[in-house]
């Protein structure tokens, strides 16, 4: 099995942990900034962008991210994540100089935002409707800075996914390692955005409060997806911190 990856410039290393709502695409507007500083480094997942959805046996994403870092030669680097990537940053937390999490997810119960996101997401899949499916995800993870080009490339790269996966015969067996917040040891900055569903607001004040060395910065203009609404500012952000 291959896992798509690139990566460009150098220095000390970065690597960019795609939401599950997008591939590695999503950062096209933090890359040739992140390389100019850094030695920056992208994967697709299975079954996004231009990985296979497939396995010849259980595999976790943060194990495939792992083995990519493994064949790079990268023992360290500082982990960013986008949503689901902020799940895969802290599976490698092990590895990480810093930690940046965009909108991160968390064990805090589902609220009913995102079950009726999840609930109509499905519906939609098991009718067949892709289109519309990638359409609704657009629609509830782009905040108001985003853009009709921003808005048709997620679309694009949603639709894709579910294509992959839909099509998978048979499916790949996935596993999630554990985590504990706080056994994190790097330091982080949480993100979280004010347009963002309310659970996943709350999420991200959980996770800086369970970490031991997190920060907290809510963005007033961002949705959940702030790379992708206003990829120049989070670029200077990353930089910043970094």
């Amino acid at each position: 099995m291959t896992i798509w990856y690139e990566e460009a410039g150098s220095g000390d290393p970065v690597v960019l942990l795609a939401s599950s709502a997008a591939d590695a695409g999503m950062w096209d507007g933090q890359w040739e900034a992140l390389a100019g500083r850094f030695r920056v480094i992208r994967a697709d997942y299975r079954g996004f962008g231009r990985t296979p959805y497939e396995a010849a046996e259980p595999y976790s994403d943060a194990g495939d991210v792992r083995e990519v870092l493994r064949l790079l030669g990268v023992r360290r680097a500082a982990l960013v994540g986008s949503s689901y990537g902020c799940r895969v940053a802290l599976r490698l937390s092990s590895l990480a100089d810093r930690l940046v999490l965009l909108n991160p997810g968390s064990d805090l119960p589902a609220t009913p935002d995102l079950k009726e996101f999840g609930a109509e997401e499905n519906r939609l899949l098991e009718a067949g409707d892709v289109a519309a499916a990638a359409e609704l995800n657009a629609r509830t993870w782009l905040g108001p800075e985003a853009d009709a080009a921003t808005r048709e490339r997620l679309v694009a790269m949603q639709a894709h996914a579910f294509a992959m996966q839909l099509a998978a015969d048979p499916e790949p067996s996935q596993f999630a390692p554990d985590y504990t917040l706080a056994a994190v040891e790097a330091p982080a900055l949480v993100v979280g955005g004010a347009h963002d569903l309310p659970y996943f607001q709350r999420s991200a004040r959980h996770v800086a409060a369970g970490l031991p060395r997190a920060e907290l910065l809510e963005l007033g203009w961002a949705g959940h997806l702030p790379a992708l609404e206003r990829p120049r500012e989070i670029a200077a952000l990353l930089l910043d911190y970094l």
